[in-house]
C-alpha cells in the first residue's frame, strides 16, 4: 500500500499521542483512510452531466445557427456528446477534487462515519479500562473527520465540543496539510479532557501507531 503520510509526520504525531495520553489518561488512536467508499456513481454522474450539457449546446447551435443536416453532422454531434461525457468521467478517476464535485453531501458524511465505526470495533477500542478509548479518524478523499469517544469520555467529548474540534481541523485538510490537521485535532481533544480522567489507570492499553488504510 502506498503511504498516505510521511514517516516523519507519523513519528511526530505518535510522540504527540503519547504526550496527550499522559496528560489526559485517555487512550487515543489516530486513523487515516484514503477513501471510505469507491463511490461508483461518481463517474456515471459526471458522464450524465457532460452528455446533458453537450447535448444542450448542440441543440442551441442547431436552433440559432442552422446548417444543412447530413449524416456527417449528426455523427459529429453524437460523437462530441459521448466523448465529452466520457472525458468528464475519466477526470473523476484522475482528479479527486473534480470527483468530489459529484459526491452527494449525505454520502460524504455517512460513509466516513460508517468506516470509522467499523474501525472502532475491529481494533477493539472499547476494551480499555474505564472505556476511555478515542478514535480520531480522517478520510482524505471526502475531507471528513470523525471523532468517536467511548462511553467513559463521551461526557467530556460531547457533540458541540467535537464539532468545534473538527472545525479547527477542516482548514488544514482543505490545504492538504494532514499532519497539521491531526495535530490540531489532538490538541482539541487534550483541551477537552482537562483536568485528566480520574479513577483510570495511567498505562498504555492501545497502540500509538497511526492506522493507515486505502479504504474501500
Amino acid at each position: 500500500m502506498k503511504q498516505i503520510m510521511k514517516d516523519d509526520d507519523k513519528a511526530l504525531l505518535e510522540k504527540l499521542i503519547v504526550e496527550a495520553e499522559r496528560q489526559t489518561r485517555a487512550q487515543i488512536v489516530m486513523a487515516v483512510i484514503r477513501r471510505s467508499d469507491n463511490y461508483c456513481e461518481i463517474p456515471w454522474k459526471a458522464f450524465a452531466f457532460g452528455t446533458s450539457v453537450t447535448g444542450l449546446v448542440v441543440l442551441f447551435l442547431d436552433l440559432f445557427f442552422p446548417v444543412w443536416v447530413t449524416g456527417a453532422t449528426i455523427l459529429l454531434s453524437v460523437t462530441a456528446i459521448i466523448v465529452i461525457g466520457a472525458f468528464l468521467a475519466l477526470l473523476t478517476v484522475l482528479l479527486p477534487w473534480f470527483a468530489r464535485l459529484f459526491l452527494a453531501r449525505h454520502r460524504r458524511e455517512t460513509e466516513p462515519l460508517q468506516y470509522a465505526e467499523s474501525l472502532f470495533l475491529s481494533h477493539e477500542l472499547f476494551r480499555t479500562k474505564g472505556r476511555r478509548g478515542i478514535l480520531l479518524f480522517v478520510s482524505r478523499f471526502e475531507r471528513q473527520v470523525v471523532i468517536l469517544p467511548d462511553t467513559g469520555v463521551k461526557d467530556r467529548l460531547n457533540d458541540p465540543i467535537m464539532k468545534n474540534i473538527i472545525s479547527g481541523m477542516k482548514p488544514h485538510l482543505r490545504q492538504n496539510k494532514l499532519r497539521d490537521a491531526m495535530e490540531a485535532g489532538l490538541k482539541g481533544i487534550v483541551a477537552a479532557l482537562r483536568p485528566p480522567l480520574s479513577d483510570v489507570p495511567d498505562n498504555n492499553e492501545l497502540s500509538d501507531k497511526i492506522i493507515e488504510e486505502e479504504g474501500i
